[in-house]
């Protein structure tokens, strides 16, 4: 008998949104990734880290990744001491619950949000609780002193779009016996963020991905800013070598063209208030979005029926089969082009 610990073999795992395998076919809407690619810094700085040979690959890359954590300090206004590099933002959720909470202690999110941190939890056999929404996106039955070791607020909400306000999110960190980790994985697509939280309140973690803003879903590159104790138990839980050379160089060619990343993320914001108002012109019910990708609900709130429709057109979107969900589609802001084809099969569907 395999000798596996009884919390992962009961345990159901993470489900990403579905990748064709031919995406050449597709309008892909369902992973709110980048229609865009990343700015052309990058490639250059790629090549030149493989050379004429890429016999740079045949060496560790540098343990810190000093360089594009440095770039991100500056580029946030922090010290480096303040800022971690990692591979994707989700290494930095797991080991912020391997840090921060013992087997049988508590963790919590809202429900609905990433449910992948439920998943990095019973990995870790920590408890999970979630509350839930009201009708002004309150957080329902949360009490006046939460004790759980971390809570993991998506600001802002994926898959609903919305943001919270600074100040509730500061009323939260105040409420607080463990860490409050503000997962801005969508933040550059909104008109304010946490950082400057962060120098406020010790308890306080923001975690950044570059897969979004940044066009790099492919080179998995997130980061997070917290108070130096926190970095430091962090560095120790990561792999030593956690981004290797390409990605490291990608990091931090992309973080240094900030113009081209404002323009990218100008052209998805626009896009998505268009989108947003043509929608709501035919008949569906769309949450104001701060993401790069609204939450929309057909008139006959039958988000699965126009989810089949669509994908039987070659476009893919996001449909939720959990009940708070199922009613609408997340869809995610792909270029001016591709969403007039999918406002189009939309009017067609009806």
């Amino acid at each position: 008998m395999i000798p596996l610990r009884p919390n992962i073999k009961h345990m159901a795992g993470y489900v990403p949104g579905f990748q064709p395998r031919d995406e050449r076919r597709w309008i892909k809407l369902n992973t709110n990734e980048n229609p865009y690619p990343p700015s052309p810094r990058v490639r250059e700085a790629i090549l030149a880290e493989l050379g004429e040979d890429g016999a740079s690959l045949r060496q560790y890359p540098d343990p810190p990744s000093a360089a594009a954590r440095a770039e991100a300090a500056r580029l946030y206004g922090f010290d480096p001491s303040w800022v971690i590099l990692a591979n994707g933002s989700d290494e930095l959720l797991n080991n912020l619950i391997r840090a921060f909470a013992e087997a049988g202690e508590e963790i919590a999110y809202v429900h609905p949000s990433y449910s992948y941190y439920a998943t990095l939890a019973e990995i870790q056999g920590a408890r999970v609780r979630t509350f839930g929404l009201g009708e002004g996106w309150e957080l329902k039955d949360f009490p006046e002193h939460y004790p759980g070791k971390l809570f993991f607020l998506t600001n802002p909400n994926a898959p609903l779009g919305f943001s919270y306000p600074l100040a509730f999110i500061e009323e939260l960190a105040g409420r607080m016996s463990g860490m409050l980790v503000v997962d801005e994985a969508y933040a550059d697509f909104s008109d304010e963020n946490a950082l400057a939280l962060v120098k406020k309140y010790e308890n306080l973690v923001v975690t950044r991905t570059l897969s979004k803003s940044y066009a790099l879903a492919g080179m998995r590159l997130g980061l997070a800013i917290a108070r130096p104790e926190v970095i430091e138990a962090l560095d120790k839980i990561r792999d030593h070598y956690n981004l290797d050379r390409l990605a490291q160089a990608a990091a931090l060619a992309a973080l240094r063209d900030q113009e081209y990343f404002r323009q990218a993320v100008e052209k998805i914001r626009a896009t998505r208030d268009w989108f947003s108002t043509e929608l709501r012109v035919i008949g569906y019910g769309v949450i104001p979005s701060s993401g790069n990708y609204v939450f929309a609900t057909p008139p006959d709130r039958n988000g699965k029926r126009v989810y089949d429709a669509l994908f039987a057109r070659h476009i893919l979107v996001r449909h939720f089969s959990d009940p708070i969900l199922a009613h609408g589609l997340r869809i995610s802001i792909g270029t001016r082009e591709e969403m007039e084809a999918t406002l189009a099969a939309l009017r067609e569907i009806g």
